[in-house]
Order: structure tokens, then sequence, then C-alpha cells
């Protein structure tokens, strides 16, 4: 089973006061059983390479749909440790 590295960043951003379209997406991702590593400039977790599009999908949805006016995403295979 391959894991993957999703690190991403959602704006507008408002240094530490991480508004709903943060908060919802990182609630998001967690309702998958997923630990989001939250940081101050960007966030990141680790999933399969067969859920990340769907855990991806509904953290933008939940974004979005928060006020969220740029989703920035980047994805790689973690290396082996």
């Amino acid at each position: 089973m391959s894991l993957l590295v999703v690190e991403f960043t959602i704006e507008p951003f408002v240094e530490g006061q991480p508004g709903p379209h943060v908060t919802q997406a990182v609630a998001a991702v967690e309702q998958h059983g997923v630990k989001v590593d939250f940081g101050p400039f960007g966030s990141m977790f680790t999933a399969t390479e067969a859920s990340m599009p769907t855990i991806v999908a509904d953290m933008m949805r939940a974004a979005y749909s928060h006020g969220a006016t740029f989703v920035s995403v980047s994805v790689a295979r973690q290396s082996a440790s």
C-alpha cells in the first residue's frame, strides 16, 4: 500500500485566526479518520492512494463552501523511512 503526503494551504490567511473556511476543511479531512498536522502557513496529512482523491475533494468542498478564496494542494509519495 502506497501512502501519499498531502500538503495544503487555504486562503484567505489570517495568522492565528483560522476561519471556518480552514476549520471546516480540516474537519472534513478528519471525518475520514485521518489526522491533520495543522501548521501556521500550511497543513498536511497522509492518506492511501485510493482514499486521497475523495479526502481532497471533501476538503475543497468544505473550504469553498465556507468562504475560501484559494486552495493550494501538493501531493507527493511518502519517502521510505
